[in-house]
């Protein structure tokens, strides 16, 4: 049986309760994808969730997202499964910041925390309100994060290397 979660219907719903707020509607590989201002993603994110003819309960994954030199640098995108209906939904939202902030969505699931964590360690990103924001794969003395386009490919912090065995 075809499930009624259409990505039709979603784009619906969104539309009528977010307006504007929905900048981007895009069906990638039958993929429903809905890029969102960040002023909204957190809301977004509740309403999909709470909403009974939605109920998207499944926080699937949460990562950063980063396009250097465009006016939407940094972003966040997070994917969410009604499991009994079979139904995912992506949600971008961008920003320009350098150091980009956004509201923790542990407040709506508790397992957010370690990949707020993980977009933190890796992105930079900050996520108010989190309960423990700290590193959870890098060591705490790295410097900088690594995900980051501007990070260069070989660590700079190690002293181990010598470059004369490498032929430089």
């Amino acid at each position: 049986m075809a499930s009624t979660i259409t990505p039709d219907f979603i784009t619906q719903k969104l539309q009528e309760k977010f307006g504007d707020d929905i900048q981007l509607v895009e069906l990638p590989y039958g993929f429903p994808t809905y890029t969102v201002a960040k002023k909204a993603v957190y809301d977004v994110v509740a309403f999909l969730k709470n909403d009974p003819a939605l109920s998207f309960q499944f926080l699937t994954t949460m990562c950063g997202l980063h396009y250097p030199n465009t006016n939407k640098d940094f972003g966040l995108m997070l994917q969410l499964h009604n499991l009994p209906e079979n139904v995912q939904v992506r949600i971008k939202c961008f920003t320009d910041e350098v150091n980009p902030s956004f509201k923790t969505f542990t407040t709506l699931w508790p397992a957010a925390n370690w990949m707020e964590r993980e977009a933190y360690d890796f992105f930079g990103f900050n996520f108010e309100g989190h309960p423990d924001l700290r590193r959870i794969l890098n060591m705490d003395s790295l410097e900088g994060w690594p995900l980051r386009k501007e990070f260069p490919l070989e660590d700079p912090f190690r002293r181990d290397k010598d470059d004369k065995m490498f032929g430089r």
